[in-house]
């Protein structure tokens, strides 16, 4: 997988940006060691696991609305697929950034947010204002282990957002055939799920492939400023290029607040093979997490 230029200067300015941030709070918790630093009026989230360390989540004082990273604005172009979900499912909590835009913009919805470490809950309450509303629910527990819980009872989602990261990448068990299939099976009739993962990536092409074995053809997101890709797939057919632009402008002026540049995103959404198909699909039993730390 090559890297673009422009998304290796993104990911250096991250990195210089966060030299002279003060840490407001550390703990170490069964997972990961939890960071809250600030800059300014910019209060961010990271995570290290061993040595290195990643913003998972930043506010914006200020404008507390505004989603500071592009891949939470990213993440919401799983509206132009569904937009009016009625039961949503939101795994990995981070800030709780994208749980409360959802809450804003869908206050009638039943919301399930899936988060393993109690620790990263109590730090989004306390210093990212995350407050849960009458309709969301807040599970403590592994992903898989809510997901076979939830199939065992039925229930579906109509937008399923997957944003779980520690301080390296995706937990490698939330990356494999099993896993998908198992969160297929939770999508309504209609229902899109949306992943956030990375456009740079030694996983790259088996995500994709991974990806595309459990659900069929999907929309590849990617955006020139960022180096994240967001994965779209739904319950059901993909919409035209068309469909999606009408979508996007009814939706700008709803999502503005939050600076969501909604109107770009359609022309950047893709169900074009950039990958490998011949490269191994990502199993329980092949995770080769060890790709991320192999030199390019």
């Amino acid at each position: 997988m090559k890297t673009g230029g422009s998304l290796l200067v993104v990911l250096v300015a991250t990195t210089i940006g966060t030299v002279d941030a003060a840490t407001i709070h550390s703990e170490r918790s069964l997972y990961q060691t939890i960071l809250v630093t600030r800059v300014a009026d910019q209060v961010c989230l990271k995570f290290s696991v061993r040595s290195n360390e990643r913003n998972q989540s930043c506010k914006d004082l200020r404008r507390p609305r505004r989603l500071v990273f592009g891949y939470t604005r990213m993440m919401l172009a799983s509206l132009l697929l569904q937009p009016a979900p009625e039961r949503i499912l939101v795994v990995g909590l981070g800030g709780g950034s994208l749980p409360t835009v959802l809450s804003e913009l869908f206050p009638d919805a039943a919301m399930d947010v899936v988060e393993i470490d109690p620790a990263v809950v109590r730090v989004a309450k306390a210093y990212f204002g995350f407050t849960p509303s009458t309709g969301m629910h807040v599970h403590e527990m592994d992903a898989r282990v809510f997901g076979k819980r939830a199939a065992r009872r039925g229930a579906h989602y109509d937008l399923i957002l997957l944003d779980a990261f520690n301080g390296d990448y995706i937990p490698e068990h939330l990356l494999t055939r099993e896993y998908l299939t198992e969160t297929r099976r939770l999508l309504a009739t209609g229902g899109v799920l949306a992943a956030n993962t990375f456009a740079i990536s030694a996983l790259y092409d088996h995500e994709s492939v991974t990806y595309e074995s459990v659900f069929g053809r999907f929309l590849n997101f990617k955006m020139p400023d960022s180096a994240n890709r967001v994965v779209l797939v739904r319950s059901g057919p993909l919409p035209s290029q068309d469909a999606l632009t009408m979508r996007a402008k009814a939706l700008a002026k709803t999502l503005a607040p939050y600076g969501v540049p909604i109107a770009r995103y359609p022309g950047r959404m893709s169900s074009a093979r950039d990958w490998d198909t011949e490269v191994r699909v990502l199993t329980d039993q092949y995770a080769p997490a060890n790709l991320l730390n192999a030199p390019p």
